[in-house]
Order: structure tokens, then C-alpha cells, then sequence
């Protein structure tokens, strides 16, 4: 009995391990999942008198404007992230080793901040029609025509310059791994730069352009600021219009679903593009060698080095320049109270986002990594996908089921105890942290999902051979081995959390302010100028993840 015992027990305790951390796993993906949930029974509760009406003023107009505003994001993402990746690959011009990390700062700039940017920058008073006056002499704007930047080309134009460079980043990466020989096959073969490009690395760097574009896509559905400070009507801001100025939560729950149906078709695509990808990597995974890069001088030296710079001065320059300005125009005046406050306030729930947000990843990579099931890798896409989803949406399927369980538990309180509980989870902030989580488990996981990768397997059979249970392992084993990628996991959730707007203005306590929430406020007020510091210290904050994602992706050692 006691050798049946000896031999049976740690079976039996790695069955419950295993069904414990999978149960656990799938709790996680279903609360990750339950905004998508709620947001269907809302729409479904409205009646089609909305729907009616919603399809007939509101819908038609957001869906083209939408569709237009995706359409020309993707061309000119696609096209200058492509060929800023080509030309700092492949050839040598003066200022190439900074351009290849420069491109990348654009992403530190989040898109709203971008926007009042932009429109100081291009406005009436503002340095270009400043100086187009100075030049042609003009008096007042009677006298010539400037284009809006407050409109839809503007709209395209101020996203597209802050999201390219996920395309180039993407398009780079491939370059580096599988350009190498390919190009070398194809100069010996008698073929000049042109056709290299055309011929060879064009479609050989599609399935990365198609991912590029598609999440810089899943980034300008989300926005929310830009595109109501630039005066351009989305489907996005249709959900935020629709729920808050006309009190209709049935209404914008049904635009938030098809709007959904645009994200998941844009995900289809994309794996749609990808969908040969597999066997191109495997068929040149050993292609990788190192590259000669092509010097070149004169007139193409100086088109290629403004073909980098121009990105990286509108993206990033003309936001620093403008905003940093006008940071130092108030420095005088000291820190607003209200600033402070707010800066301590995003701190904190950045910081509980971050938190709570690693330890939850943790549990889907390490159940990933010690189980069997082939249902873990449905469970870790489940809890994924709110990456894919915008903070709005986010924010519209959390908010109603927690306010509803906030009522009811006061109701109870009341009728049992005479006494109050008030708004526990949405009163507190906690709703807030929920949807960051929501919205960002997916960067979580994807960092910790490379840390654990990069651990031997031997680990693990080391680690049982020496008697250790699978808490032991991971708190003995991995847990230290995975402090770099903890930390990284931990500061991406901690920035884009800093950086979120849509779902904060809607989920914040009341009477709390974010930074993000403390520009919004001072921009759609007009005071821009006066948010300066504010807008610094966001853009500063970026500038981490940035550094971070340079030295994983683009590293050439």
C-alpha cells in the first residue's frame, strides 16, 4: 500500500495542479472576456425604434468616415514604413545609424497629444503660416488658402505620422533576418535596387506590412482625443457621442458590435496575408548572413536621409517643439496643484494596473508552459484579445454590469443593515484598473511568454527530478530567471496605462484626474498651451517602452 501510495500521490497531485491552474486560467479569460459579453446583451436590450435611427443619422456617415480614415492611414503607414525600413537596411547615407532608432520615437507620442500638437503647429498663428505670410506677404487669411488640418486628410495625416512606425519596426525586422542572401542572390543575377525592391523584398515583406498596418489600424480605431479634437466623426467617437451626450447606452452598444465586426475583419485580413508565412520562414531561416549595405552619395544620399528625417520630424519634432514650448513658457509659474494630483493619480493606477496585470499573465504563461492541454493556447488568445478591442468599448461592457452589482450590494445593505456601501467598485477606481487590465493583459503576456521561452525545458525536468512541485519550480526556478521579463512586462502595462485616454475618461472615479484625462480637459477647453508639462511628461514616459522595443526587435548584434 505505502508503494502505491508513494507512486500514486504525486500523480494525483499533478492532475489537480493541472486542473486547478487550467480552471484558474480560464476565470481569467472569461472575466478578460466579459465586457464582449455584456456589450451584446446591452445592444440587444435596445429596441430597433433606435437601431432605426441610429442607421439612419449616425451609422452611414461614421462608417465612411471611418473606412476613409483607416483606408488612408493604411496607404501612408504602409508606404513610409516600408521605405524608411528598405533604406535603413539596405544603404548607407549620413545620419542612417540614428534614423534606425530615431523612426521609432513617434510611438512615444500618443495620438491625442499629437493632434493639439498639430493644430498649434498649422494653425493661423502658428510658425508655418506665420512664415508662408512673412514670405509672400499676406496680411490676414483673406488673402490665401491653407489647408485645414482639422479635418479628415488632417486626421490621416497626424495619426499616420505617430503610427507608422509599427509598420517599419515589423518590415525592419524581417529585413534583418531574411533580406541578407536573398538580396545577394538577386545582384548577382544581374538585377539593380529598383527591381531588389520591387521584385523581391516587396513581397517578401508583405505578411509584416499587412501586420504593421493592422495594428496601426487597431490603434486609430481606439483613439478617441485625436479625432474628436480634429473634428472627425469615427465610429469610435459615434460610442462615446452616442452613450454620454444623447443618454442612448443601447444605442452605442450596438455601434461599439459593429464596430467590432470592422476590428475582427481587419484581424481576418491580416491573417489572411500572413497566411504563407510559416513556410517563407522555414524554407529561410537560414538566410540570415551579414549584409554589405550600399553606400550612397550626393543627390541620393540627401533624398534618403530626408526621406528618414521627414517622419521623425513630424512624428516626434513638431510635438516636442511645440509642447515643449509651451512647457517652458509656464515654468515660471510652477507645477499646477491640479497637475500634481493628477500625475499622482495615474501613478497609483498605473501602478495597481501593472501589478495586477503581470501576476495574471504569469498565470496564463506558466499554466502554457507546465500543461498539456491543448486548450491553454485557446485560453491565453481568449484573454488576449482585449489589445484588439478599444478602450471605449472596454469601458462600455465594464461599466454597466459593475455599476448594476455596485446598486444591488447597496440595495442589500439598505434593506439588511440600514447602512450605505455606496459605489464600492465603481466609486473606487477599481473598474478603471479592470479595463487597463482588460485592455493591456495582452502586452503582459507577450512579454513573459518570451522570457519563458527563452528558459531551457531541462529546467523543468531538473526541477522534478529533484522533487520539486510546480509551486516550488515556479517560485524557486523561473520566478528569478524571470525578473528581466517581469520588469518589462510590468513597465509596458505601467506606460500604456499612463497613456490611456478613452477608457479613463469614461471609468474614472468622480473627481479623479489622470494626466491623460488633465490634457483632454485643458485641450477641449482651448488651453492647450497650458497643458505643456503635462504632455512632456506623457511623451517622457513613452520614450521607455520605445527604448525597450528598440533593443528587442531591432538589435543587429
Amino acid at each position: 500500500m505505502r508503494r502505491g501510495r508513494s507512486w500514486w500521490s504525486p500523480t494525483l497531485s499533478r492532475v489537480r495542479g493541472t486542473i486547478f491552474l487550467t480552471l484558474a486560467c480560464w476565470t481569467v479569460a472569461l472575466l478578460i472576456a466579459m465586457p464582449l459579453g455584456a456589450l451584446a446583451v446591452i445592444a440587444a436590450s435596445g429596441d430597433l425604434e433606435s437601431l432605426s435611427h441610429l442607421s439612419a443619422t449616425v451609422l452611414p456617415r461614421s462608417t465612411l468616415t471611418t473606412l476613409l480614415l483607416l483606408g488612408g492611414i493604411a496607404a501612408l503607414t504602409g508606404s513610409m514604413g516600408a521605405i524608411c525600413a528598405w533604406l535603413v537596411s539596405f544603404y548607407s547615407f549620413p545620419g542612417r545609424n540614428i534614423y534606425a532608432w530615431a523612426l521609432m520615437l513617434p510611438l512615444a507620442v500618443p495620438t491625442y497629444i499629437s493632434a493639439y500638437a498639430f493644430v498649434e503647429f498649422f494653425t493661423f498663428t502658428g510658425p508655418v503660416q506665420t512664415a508662408f505670410r512673412n514670405v509672400f506677404g499676406f496680411e490676414s487669411a483673406r488673402d490665401y488658402w491653407f489647408p485645414d488640418i482639422r479635418s479628415l486628410p488632417g486626421a490621416v495625416l497626424v495619426l499616420s505620422f505617430v503610427l507608422y512606425p509599427y509598420v517599419f519596426m515589423s518590415v525592419r525586422a524581417l529585413f534583418f533576418v531574411q533580406g541578407g542572401r536573398l538580396i545577394e542572390s538577386a545582384r548577382s543575377m544581374g538585377a539593380g535596387p529598383g527591381r531588389v525592391f520591387s521584385r523581391v523584398l516587396l513581397p517578401l515583406a508583405r505578411p509584416a506590412i499587412a501586420l504593421g498596418i493592422t495594428i496601426a489600424l487597431m490603434e486609430a480605431i481606439n483613439d478617441i482625443g485625436a479625432v474628436e479634437f480634429l473634428g472627425v466623426q469615427t465610429l469610435t467617437m459615434s460610442v462615446f457621442s452616442v452613450w454620454l451626450n444623447q443618454d442612448d447606452i443601447a444605442g452605442a452598444a450596438q455601434i461599439a458590435l459593429l464596430l467590432l465586426i470592422l476590428i475582427f475583419v481587419l484581424i481576418g485580413l491580416e491573417r489572411l496575408a500572413r497566411r504563407n508565412r510559416r513556410f517563407v520562414e522555414s524554407r529561410t531561416s537560414n538566410a540570415r548572413m551579414p549584409y554589405r549595405r550600399i553606400p550612397l552619395k550626393g543627390s541620393m544620399a540627401a533624398l534618403a536621409s530626408a526621406a528618414c528625417l521627414a517622419p521623425v520630424a513630424l512624428g516626434f519634432g513638431v510635438p516636442i517643439s511645440v509642447l515643449g514650448g509651451y512647457a517652458l513658457r509656464y515654468a515660471g509659474d510652477g507645477l499646477d496643484p491640479r497637475l500634481m494630483e493628477a500625475f499622482g493619480a495615474s501613478i497609483w493606477y498605473a501602478a495597481l494596473a501593472a501589478g495586477l496585470t503581470v501576476i495574471l499573465a504569469l498565470l496564463l504563461t506558466f499554466t502554457v508552459r507546465v500543461s498539456s492541454l491543448r486548450s491553454t493556447a485557446l485560453i491565453v488568445r481568449v484573454a488576449s484579445i482585449g489589445y484588439a478591442i478599444p478602450g471605449t468599448i472596454i469601458a462600455l461592457g465594464i461599466f454597466l454590469p459593475l455599476a448594476r452589482f455596485d446598486n444591488l450590494v447597496d440595495a442589500l445593505f439598505r434593506d439588511w443593515l440600514d447602512l450605505s456601501t455606496g459605489l464600492l467598485i465603481t466609486g473606487s477606481g477599481a473598474t478603471l484598473v479592470y479595463a487597463y487590465a482588460v485592455r493591456f493583459m495582452a502586452v503582459a503576456e507577450g512579454s513573459l511568454d518570451g522570457g519563458f521561452k527563452k528558459l531551457s525545458p531541462n529546467l523543468d525536468m531538473a526541477a522534478r527530478s529533484l522533487g520539486r512541485t510546480r509551486g516550488q519550480m515556479f517560485f524557486q526556478v523561473f520566478l528569478p530567471l524571470l525578473k528581466p521579463a517581469i520588469a518589462t512586462a510590468a513597465l509596458l502595462v505601467f506606460i500604456d496605462s499612463l497613456k490611456e485616454l478613452s477608457a479613463t475618461i469614461m471609468l474614472r472615479p468622480f473627481g479623479v484626474e489622470t494626466v491623460a484625462t488633465y490634457v483632454y480637459d485643458l485641450a477641449s477647453r482651448g488651453r492647450i498651451e497650458q497643458a505643456g508639462t503635462a504632455s512632456i511628461i506623457i511623451i517622457v514616459a513613452g520614450i521607455v517602452p520605445v527604448i525597450v522595443l528598440a533593443r528587442t526587435t531591432l538589435s543587429e548584434r
